[in-house]
């Protein structure tokens, strides 16, 4: 302990580093949001917790760019076309999102807290704005367009630009709020009236400048870290004039960002870029700077904290949740519609964090501030309450809305979803990953029975790139020049490439959008010696990776002898998007073999698929046998001969079919199914690439499995 606290900036970094890597990891086994796990962090390491840092002055440089990062980011994501367009309705649902828990808090701050006018002000417009945490959960279900969500994205920015001007106008002028002397009045408005000239010349001159010093640098030059100092010079310019004006520096980032928005497109190059670097770098040493200034040991100097708490998550939820039901009955939406605009607009992250420091630096008598410990900590455990009601709400809302919307592209009522179509959806290229030779024939002939006649094959060999990438190149393209032939034998084109890569699932996810292909099939592996978990080394990190399906098989004998297919289906299966295409490949893959096939499931999944049979496999010989809850999967276990193949239809996490009962998948396959042939199927679904999804409250990494489903499973074993 002599050597703590730490202070050589070498160290610092080094430990700040170590967080930033594992922190992510640690809050996805906890289920708690990375944004807070960063700030936990700081709590630990900071002078109130274990004492291991010194906050540095890179604190406080680092902090200051990434609270700076946090509000230009704000500004450069925000959809400003489509605020236009829909402006009544943002305009409406914006003021009553803002005004109504700004109202809500502020009185009760005032009343119940005690809190002085401008602390209370304060604390009023950190629960007028929100952070739209659980948005990616909306495009998981596709539902990016729907008029409820476009409407909540709207009213979010709208209602973060006023917290943000009445954050900067309590920050330029704290005495305004307190019974001012006639001298002191007097002087108050001299300095109000130059405040508005200096703001209103400092709009009008970014407004004009900013746009076209853009447009002529960011078409004269198109080198990657030119562009990129420009944009950050831009924003620490603007933010120092609004510093130099009397307003936050906040304010300056965030209008920059705003006026910038158009000129960097969200998916170009540039937009990621400013986004790694945050994310990776500022943004946390940021977050972790916050939490070394909390104080947690006044959480145990009584009830006073948690009561806090309580009430500012309490009053700031109920005033979001007045707002979005109110606006959802004005502008006659349904109540799922209003489930969905509460769930959006209901959570505060890292944008809560920015306007309580602004608050921390405000000193309204001598050496008093106007946000006091018990006031930090409270916002910060409200931002964790706040994100897991938003996260549960939009989620269930999200479900909500496509059962019971029948207008939605992937309600099996649509006439438009694939499966009403008189025709299957066009083919593409399958993707057949082969590592294995004593597999890869079976894989290959999987291929060749459920594939259409137009589409294309790619057989895929990925190989570490390690020392002995030379030696497993070698076998990769002997494997591959074995399978071309077997291939070639049934007149079936198939394409070949051997990939070296550092990491596996990554290797396959490059090749699977270099060669735009639709769907994986590979082999589930056997040699336990090399990987001991069911799902191996990269299978887990793939599926998580990649929206497209994926056929992941094992098979003890060859397909040719199959005798019948058993399918378990999950509920709600009907409503994901990749509904068709599994079905198909079912079929196809029964058609070819003849084989009886049995789906086992819930009745309104049942019927549909009789009807898609009926329409396009009429020859199938089909039993249709309802299983009301998918714990009764391991009943089929004793009914699976040899001869069969057994398919399990799950679902990933966060989707419309997923159940909890689905993370116990691994343990039953190994317990009741072993050496039975299997196939899992992990259906298409909604959204991009996960990894080309990058924000500072929506980190990258998710761990399939969480401590408390560890911590159950342990209990589970040890009951007698």
């Amino acid at each position: 302990m002599l050597h703590f606290p730490i202070t050589d900036p070498t160290l610092i970094f080094f430990v700040v580093l170590l967080i930033v890597l594992f922190a992510p990891i640690i809050m996805s086994k906890l289920r708690i949001p990375h944004i807070i796990g960063m700030v936990l962090a700081g709590i630990v390491v900071g002078h109130h917790g274990f004492d291991i840092l010194e906050r540095d002055s890179s604190f406080e440089l680092f902090g200051r760019v990434g609270l700076y990062y946090i509000m230009f980011l704000a500004g450069l994501e925000m959809d400003l076309e489509n605020v236009m367009r829909n402006s009544r309705r943002f305009f409406i649902f914006g003021l009553l999102t803002c005004f109504v828990p700004l109202g809500l808090t502020f009185l009760m701050a005032t009343v119940w807290l005690g809190y002085s006018t401008q602390a209370s002000f304060l604390l009023g417009c950190i629960m007028a704005s929100n952070t739209l945490i659980a948005y990616p959960i909306i495009g998981r279900y596709g539902l990016q367009r729907h008029p409820s969500v476009s409407l909540s994205v709207g009213s979010s920015m709208i209602s973060l630009f006023l917290a943000l001007v009445m954050i900067a106008a309590l920050a330029q002028t704290p005495s305004a709020f307190e019974d001012p002397t006639e001298g002191a009045g007097t002087n108050w408005l001299i300095g109000a009236f130059f405040f508005i000239i200096k703001l209103a010349v400092y709009i009008a001159g970014s407004l004009l400048l900013i746009p076209r010093l853009s447009r002529y640098f960011l078409r004269r030059y198109s080198d990657a870290v030119m562009q990129y100092i420009f944009v950050m010079a831009i924003m620490f310019c603007s933010a120092a004039l609004t510093d130099f004006i009397g307003l936050e520096g906040i304010f300056g980032a965030f209008f920059s960002g705003l006026i910038l928005n158009r000129y960097i497109p969200h998916v170009s190059p540039l937009m990621n870029r400013i986004e790694f670097i945050g994310n990776a770098l500022f943004i946390p040493y940021f977050l972790i700077g916050v939490g070394m200034l909390i104080n947690v040991r006044t959480l145990f100097n009584g009830g006073q904290v948690l009561w806090v708490v309580f009430l500012i998550a309490f009053f700031g939820t109920f005033g979001k949740a007045v707002a979005a039901y109110l606006s959802a009955l004005f502008f006659r939406l349904s109540k799922a519609d209003a489930h969905m605009m509460f769930g959006l607009t209901s959570a505060h992250a890292a944008g809560a964090i920015a306007m309580i420091m602004v608050g921390m630096r405000l000193e309204v008598a001598p050496g008093q501030f106007l946000v006091n410990d018990d006031m930090l900590n409270g916002v910060v455990m409200m931002i964790l309450v706040t994100c897991i009601i938003s996260t549960l709400m939009t989620e269930h809302a999200a479900q909500q809305l496509i059962i019971s919307t029948p207008n939605l592209p992937n309600h099996p009522n649509n006439p438009n979803h694939p499966n009403n179509l008189s025709s299957p959806s066009s083919e593409s290229r399958l993707l057949l990953c082969v590592k294995y030779p004593d597999i890869a024939p079976n894989l290959l002939s999987l291929a060749r029975l459920v594939r259409d006649q137009s589409s294309e094959l790619i057989a895929l060999n990925v190989v570490y790139d390690d020392e002995h990438s030379a030696i497993a190149r070698e076998q990769g393209l002997r494997l591959l020049e074995q399978l071309q032939r077997q291939a070639a034998a049934t007149d079936m084109q198939m394409r070949t490439q051997v990939r070296l890569a550092t990491n596996i699932a990554n290797g396959i996810k490059h090749a699977f959008r270099e060669f735009a292909c639709s769907e994986i099939i590979m082999g589930m592996h056997v040699h336990t010696e090399k990987s001991p978990r069911f799902w191996g080394d990269f299978i887990q990190s793939l599926y998580n990776g990649l929206n497209r399906q994926i056929l992941l098989v094992r098979f003890v004998q060859p397909l040719n002898t199959l005798r019948r297919i058993k399918v378990a289906v999950p509920s709600r299966a009907e409503f994901e998007p990749g509904f068709h295409r599994w079905l198909e490949r079912i079929c196809r893959l029964a058609d070819n073999l003849d084989c009886h096939t049995e789906f086992h499931g819930r009745q309104e999944s049942l019927v549909l698929i009789n009807n898609y049979i009926k329409s396009h496999y009429p020859s199938i010989r089909v039993t249709l046998t309802p299983m009301i809850h998918w714990n009764e999967l391991p009943k089929l276990a004793s009914t699976i001969a040899d001869d069969h193949l057994f398919v399990v239809v799950t679902a990933r996490r966060g989707t419309i079919s997923y159940k909890n009962a689905i993370d116990r998948l691994p343990d039953e396959l190994q317990r009741y199914f072993s050496g039975k042939n299997l196939m899992i199927v992990f259906p298409d679904q909604y959204g991009g690439p996960k990894e080309d999804a990058m924000s500072f409250t929506e980190a990258q990494h998710r761990e399939d499995t969480s401590l408390y489903d560890t911590l159950l499973r342990l209990l589970h074993r040890n009951k007698p």
